[in-house]
């Protein structure tokens, strides 16, 4: 039960100064991190959409005649944290996407001492902090404000571009709302069902079933050998034999690279992987395909591949 307590418990990082903009958004104004892409990203809460925290490119008129694809995260431990993965985040919005997480920006702790929070009593189930619907709530939310009159997105967000991910028990999360008809693929990050009987998150579906009800494609990135969602991560990918997919491996065990600057290799795969299966890029695409694919010749990563015909 440690081992799969673990599992779900996300990395908790220290929360970032927050600051309100003038139009009711709550946001960090100066991040470390802005990510690498052409838009340098911010991330923010927005009044429209409770209990989610919004990454996107910091000046949308850059973005000219481009669209946003959508990518909706679960976090580590499915925390409340929004900014748990924030490196990772903002380095897939600096690239023209919209990204939204579960959660909030955590708001800074006082001086005063406070207690752990206990653990699960002996027997009972562990708990998630946000529930799998927040993934799908963002979806509409972001399809609204595609339409909506004095959204700043108005216009900007290719509302039928949509990508479900999130890392381990977020990732359960994304499984779960993969199955919605409006997701165009999904990435699984060190992350993959419980085998029948094992699953012990509260209000959080395991159900290998779910796999075979798939549809798009799917990319799963793990952490290696001693990543303790890999055995779980891995047995999905053999089951899945109906859609495109892919399993990389990053032999960095189960933290990933999420708050890596830029939030490292991991975020480098996903951007691919997005640029190619929702803006049909040749040269992302290229990353992937044929025996001489970019990720099949890079030394830091391992890469199966299946239905890429």
């Amino acid at each position: 039960m440690r081992a799969l307590a673990l599992l779900i418990a996300g990395i908790m990082l220290g929360s970032p100064a927050i600051a309100q903009t003038a139009d009711g958004a709550v946001a960090q104004p100066a991040p470390r991190e802005r990510g690498s892409g052409a838009y340098p990203a911010i991330f923010e809460e927005r009044p429209e959409l409770p209990d989610h925290v919004v990454y996107r490119p910091a000046n949308l008129g850059a973005l000219g005649r481009a669209k946003l694809g959508i990518y909706v995260f679960g976090n580590g431990g499915c925390s409340a944290d929004g900014t748990s993965s924030r490196n990772h985040l903002l380095e897939i919005a600096s690239h023209g996407y919209l990204v939204i997480a579960s959660g909030t920006i955590p708001k800074p702790k006082s001086d005063a001492a406070t207690s752990p929070a206990p653990g699960p009593a002996p027997g009972t189930k562990l708990t998630s902090a946000t529930p799998t619907r927040a993934l799908t709530d963002a979806i509409d939310w972001a399809q609204r404000e595609n339409a909506r009159a004095g959204s700043p997105f108005k216009g900007r967000i290719a509302t039928t571009e949509i990508a479900a991910s999130g890392w381990s028990c977020g990732g359960l999360q994304a499984l779960s709302a993969a199955q919605d008809p409006r997701v165009t693929t999904a990435v699984i990050m060190n992350s993959g069902f419980f085998p029948e009987g094992a699953n012990p998150i509260g209000g959080v579906v395991s159900d290998k079933a779910l796999l075979k009800t798939l549809h798009g494609s799917i990319l799963y990135v793990l952490g290696g050998p001693t990543d303790i969602a890999v055995a779980n991560g891995t047995d999905d990918f053999q089951r899945i034999d109906h859609i495109p997919a892919a399993l990389v491996n990053i032999p960095v065990g189960h933290g990933g690279t999420y708050m890596q600057p830029h939030g490292g290799i991991a975020a480098e795969v996903v951007t691919a992987w997005l640029d190619w299966r929702l803006k049909n890029d040749r040269t992302a695409a290229a990353r992937f395909v044929g025996k001489d694919c970019g990720f099949c010749k890079d030394p830091r990563i391992t890469i199966e591949r299946k239905h890429f015909d």
